[in-house]
């Protein structure tokens, strides 16, 4: 009879499983820049509530955050096909639908799902900007785009970096559902890798350690980040040169 845990398993799992982790990482990075970017378009379009754009996001956003991400996989890897199916058919082109990468299917799904979520809190992070700064922008004559650039988001992303480091973590996480477009990551890999020598538990507990040192080093990251972008409180600021003058002053 074999032994019920086998902590070699649990090791040598551990370099099989992470000869895919650039896969996670590249559905991670690319999926958040491209729904970091839709996530600002939407938001900007929220607050500004350009007519019919903003109801349409708005209904989208409701839709991504009503529905699991799964099912929304399983939507995106049939639908594209079906859209490219009704393109040929349209406008008589000839695109190999059977050619399309699974890749493509989980980054859409990703990108979008977080352009969902991150755009509430983007949007939040943006009307947290003090309109007396962008009123005072704007009677400079800069343009919306200058004063966003300029203004609003450098003062914005010190608001948004947590909430989007969380994201950035979920989505990590999340990534362990890109099995279902056929994408080949650390979950899928384990699939693999306990089929063929049974250890279950061991290989996903392999897993679940790799998962827990990334997000370890994520949160590091974003504690980084967070110093390096916080704005000092000049009050705070004064008082303490004002306290170290009058210690100087005693001494």
């Amino acid at each position: 009879m074999g032994e019920i845990f086998d902590i070699n398993a649990v090791f040598s799992a551990i370099p099989r499983l992470l000869e895919v982790l650039p896969v996670s990482l590249q559905i991670t990075s690319i999926s958040m820049v491209i729904g970091l970017v839709f996530a600002l378009i939407f938001a900007v379009i929220r607050m500004r509530k350009i007519p019919v754009l903003s109801q349409v996001v708005a209904v989208f956003i409701s839709f991504i955050r009503g529905t699991p991400i799964i099912v929304q996989l399983y939507l995106t890897y049939n639908g594209i096909p079906l859209l490219l199916k009704f393109i040929n058919q349209q406008y008589g082109t000839d695109y190999n639908i059977n050619a399309v990468p699974a890749m493509l299917f989980v980054l859409v799904t990703f990108a979008f799902n977080e352009a969902a979520y991150n755009s509430e809190t983007i949007r939040a992070a943006l009307q947290s900007v003090n309109k007396g700064q962008i009123e005072a922008a704007e009677s400079l004559g800069m343009t919306y785009l200058q004063v966003l650039r300029r203004v609003i988001v450098p003062q914005a992303l010190v608001v948004a970096i947590p909430p989007l480091g969380n994201a950035l973590i979920g989505l990590l996480k999340g990534t362990s559902l890109a099995f279902v477009a056929g994408v080949i990551e650390m979950t899928a890999q384990g699939k693999i890798i306990s089929g063929s020598n049974f250890r279950f538990f061991e290989v996903y507990l392999a897993l679940a350690i790799i998962y827990w040192i990334m997000t370890i080093i994520i949160e590091q990251i974003l504690r980084f980040l967070e110093k390096r972008f916080s704005i000092p409180d000049p009050v705070q600021k004064t008082m303490n040169k004002g306290w170290f003058s009058m210690g100087r002053r005693e001494i």
